[in-house]
């Protein structure tokens, strides 16, 4: 199923729980009514800009509408938006509730490194994406492996770890989500 077919079905789904007729969302997101009708069809071609209008004008998130249905929200992985040149393309990867901030944080651990943390309050995520070598996290479940190219998100309302078990330094971007 292609985003178009998620936002399609998730704009259609969002607006009757809303109550709203297409034409009463056309007007509260400020975007035509054929428009509407065409990302409900799947047909349109529709711009992040809209995207967030619609979202907003249905008190959503961005991501309630591009996410695939019976997934996990953290892990989303649609492709948002492609442009002109092939390879160009946006990729909404997570998302997490944050109530207040968002920390964007770029972390090198050489060979054997470790940092460790306390519990944050509830409601705290915080969000990797490794750019260079393997991150491993420890969490009370267990240990999760994320391999260059790839991430994870996990509620860090627990005592947690990460360390760089490689030869190599690990290169890696982590959000704290708050």
């Amino acid at each position: 199923m292609s985003v178009l077919e998620h936002v399609a079905e998730n704009v259609r789904r969002l607006r009757t729980a809303a109550g709203l007729s297409q034409q009463a969302l056309a007007e509260t997101a400020d975007v035509s009514r054929r428009m509407l009708v065409g990302i409900e069809s799947g047909d349109a071609n529709v711009s992040l800009n809209t995207l967030d209008r619609i979202a907003e004008a249905l008190q959503v998130s961005f991501a309630d509408l591009v996410k695939a249905p019976a997934r996990d929200l953290r892990r989303i992985e649609a492709l948002a938006w492609s442009g002109t040149t092939p390879g160009s393309q946006a990729v909404l990867l997570a998302t997490a509730p944050a109530a207040h901030d968002v920390e964007l944080w770029a972390w090198t651990l050489m060979p054997g490194d470790r940092y460790t943390s306390g519990a944050d309050p509830a409601g705290w995520h915080e969000m990797f994406y490794v750019i260079d070598g393997q991150l491993t996290v420890e969490l009370p479940n267990g240990e999760q492996v994320i391999d260059a190219g790839d991430f994870f998100v996990f509620p860090s309302d627990c005592k947690y770890a990460y360390r760089n078990d490689g030869q190599a330094p690990l290169r890696f971007i982590r959000n704290v989500v708050h």
